[in-house]
């Protein structure tokens, strides 16, 4: 006889899910966020690089998780997520990326998305940026090519670290480094 044995993750695995900011909240225009490059990619990276927003790409309402965020958690929980993967938009917190002080409407957002997350007893592990610069950064500096990017985007990290370090455990600095690092997003 055989013994049957039931496949199971080990104590303190994070069972979960990820998304990124740009591919998910929409509302690219509500609460005072500012354009990122991704608001003038309606293709991708590959493809091409508008003036503004324009009604092909599908990323500036994306599933309007900004507006739906409580609803999606909630299934979130029911598939029995442990963590959930997500970033914090730059250029929502930072409209242009080089203010002084952060848009305290787009911090709200990430006060309720972790408020609900907690709720549901799912733990945060946020990504500082998604292929995410704010617009007015990358026509400015170049991208990341410019080493002024540096400065901005310590503030950045820092608002969120000092906002929400006692929240958020977990942290990832830059996802799809590759396309900030090698490729310049706007001329």
């Amino acid at each position: 006889m055989t013994d049957t044995v039931t496949p199971s993750f080990p104590e303190g695995f994070l069972w979960g899910g990820a998304t990124a900011a740009n591919q998910i909240e929409g509302a690219y225009d509500v609460d005072g966020k500012g354009l990122s490059v991704q608001d003038v990619t309606p293709e991708g990276v590959a493809g091409l690089r508008t003036d503004g927003p324009t009604v092909d790409n599908l990323k500036l309402e994306a599933i309007d998780f900004y507006h739906r965020y409580a609803a999606d958690i909630a299934l979130f929980a029911e598939m029995g997520f442990k963590v959930f993967r997500f970033s914090m938009a730059w250029s929502r917190i930072f409209p242009d990326g080089d203010e002084e002080k952060p848009n305290e409407q787009g911090l709200a957002f990430y006060d309720r998305l972790l408020d609900e997350l907690e709720k549901h007893g799912i733990e945060p592990l946020v990504t500082l940026s998604h292929y995410e610069t704010p617009l007015h950064l990358a026509r400015k500096y170049n991208g990341w090519a410019g080493r002024e990017l540096i400065g901005c985007f310590e503030r950045y990290a820092r608002t969120l670290f000092e906002r929400y370090g006692k929240r958020v455990k977990y942290w990832l600095t830059l996802r799809v480094i590759q396309n900030c690092f090698c490729r310049i997003l706007v001329r």
